[in-house]
Order: C-alpha cells, then structure tokens, then sequence
C-alpha cells in the first residue's frame, strides 16, 4: 500500500496578494530588505533543498530573479519548461502536484487562468507561489514595495497605476498597496478598471490600514500630487484587439508632460517588459524619477524572502 502525503497544518500558499496578513506582508518586506544588504547571509535552502520553478508562459525576470535567488538561498532550482513535461500532453495540475511534492520543498509556477494554481495548490503538500497568473502579479507587487519603501514610508504614501488595471498588476497593485496603508488611484478607461470585486476586497482591507482607492478615468487626477507612479504594458502576447487597446489607452502614456502632475519627488515604476513608446516613453523611464531596473532587481530579494519566509512558516 501506497502511503498517503498530506498537507501539513501549518501549510501556506502565496497565491494572491492577500494570502500573507499586513503584519506577514511587512515580515516579508523587512527580510527581503536584509537580504538586499547581505546577500549570502540566509542559507533559508541549504542542503540544497530544491523548489520546482514552472512556466508555461515565457518569462525573463521571473525565471532568472527565482533561478538566481534559489541558488544564493543555498538551494537548488529546478527551472521546468511546461511544454517539454507530461504537462504539455495534458497530465492533470493535480496529479503534477502530488508528484512535485515528494521532489521538492516549493513549488513556483506562472500559468494561465488562477483556477489552474488554485489546482496545484489545492493538491500540493508544499508552498506553492504565484509567479504571475492572469488574475494576480503578487511577487511583482513585493519588489515594487521594497523599491517604494527604499525612498518614502509605505504608510500614508500615494501611488498612481496608469493603463489596464483589469488584469494581474492592477489587481495586485490595489490589493498589495492597500495592504500597506497607501493611497492607491487607478486612472484607466472604462473597460480597463478593476472588477467590483477587487475593489471591495480593498475597502475592506483599507477599513484597518487607512489606505484608499479611487478610480478614475481622468489621467490627470490619477497622477496629481502622486508620490509613485506606476504602469505596465497595454498589449499582451495573443492579444488579437492591440490596436483598439492602443487607442483607448493612449490618453494614460506615462510621459514628460503627465509626470509634471506628481509630486516633485515621485518615483516611476513599471514592472517590464516596456513596450517603449506606447504606455511609457524614454524619457520617463530613462529619467530621474525612473527606479525601474532597481524595481527588477528587487524581484531577486523579494523573492528570496518570500521563499524563506514561507518555509520558516512550514
């Protein structure tokens, strides 16, 4: 008789923003902090431990920031490509979990729909962690607060989110700042703003924080006194309507003359790959208030963090 692995108690999965508390949320932020200080000081995988890293989308920053991260954590990456596993010929998320879990200590994973890590999580007898799925960006939205808190206080900050903020980095960007105590305001047309009910996970949220969140389809506003000011890319790969979406978000380009409504001393954001020219120019991302590849680099120690912390936690 096969024995059976279940999951332990104490077991946590970092699968949207919100699966870590404020108070885990600032845990993790602090150690990712230290960890930017002395990179080599946290063997959190020594042995080396191993943690499945999977895409079944492409990825750059993500799959070095974890390759790199898992490595100086003193463990072992396992950087698994989707389409060359039984994966790709349509073994279950499920049964891939159940196998996964008697490998290794974490799994990592950047899919498609949540419902397909909710699976794996669901099925896993390890953390799992969300490296992008369509719904929410979380690890994204941990380096973009270690970068912000590099410069301002979190608490009672403001930022602005430009362009589609109905997707993965507007949702996690108004669930995670919330989280922290910021001002979050969203200028995005109709069509592109969060859905009601990300909207209302917020409110709740910022009834103890004391953060916010506006929407608003004025750029203007969005960005007026804004201490940050943070967007993505408008067209993702197989997107079929790019040009309509162009043309609807023109209006919200993160541009010199947009950029002269924030505060004197904000901050730019954008968590890449850019698509220079349309939702950002080069002078914005190449200026002063540019902290971009500062905000790549953060994805390295965030991460790192995250992983340590979660497998403390286990």
């Amino acid at each position: 008789m096969t024995a059976k692995h279940s999951a332990p108690p104490n077991l946590k999965h970092f699968l949207k923003d919100d699966d870590l508390t404020v108070v885990q949320q600032a845990e993790v932020l602090d150690l990712a902090a230290k960890m930017k200080a002395d990179r080599y000081a946290y063997p959190a995988l020594a042995g080396p431990k191993s943690v499945a890293v999977v895409f079944e989308k492409p990825s750059t920053r993500t799959r070095l920031s974890f390759d790199i991260g898992i490595a100086e954590l003193g463990g072992h990456s396992v950087v698994i490509d989707a389409q060359s596993t039984q994966l790709g010929r349509g073994e279950t998320v499920a049964d891939t979990a159940r196998v996964l879990s008697r490998y290794v200590s974490a799994i990592v994973i950047r899919t498609f729909g949540d419902d397909r890590i909710e699976e794996l999580a669901a099925n896993a007898t390890v953390p799992v962690v969300n490296a992008l799925t369509d719904g929410w960006h979380p690890c994204q939205l941990l380096a973009d607060l270690q970068t912000i808190a590099e410069h301002k206080p979190l608490k009672g900050t403001s930022i602005a989110y430009l362009g589609d903020a109905a997707f993965n980095m507007g949702n996690s960007t108004v669930i995670a700042c919330s989280m922290a105590g910021m001002h979050v305001r969203v200028g995005a047309p109709e069509g592109y703003q969060p859905a009601p009910e990300v909207l209302a996970r917020a409110s709740a949220i910022n009834t103890s924080t004391g953060g916010s969140v506006v929407v608003t389809e004025d750029p203007v506003e969005a960005v007026s006194g804004a201490d940050v000011v943070s967007t993505d890319a408008w067209v993702s790969m197989g997107m079929a309507d790019s040009e309509k979406r162009i043309g609807e978000l023109t209006p919200y380009q993160l541009n010199g003359a947009l950029l002269d409504h924030a505060a004197d001393d904000a901050i730019v954001l954008h968590c890449l790959p850019a698509h220079r020219g349309e939702e950002i120019t080069d002078e914005v991302m190449d200026g002063p208030h540019s902290r971009v590849f500062d905000q790549a680099e953060n994805r390295l120690h965030a991460q790192k963090a995250l992983l340590a912390w979660l497998l403390k936690e286990r």
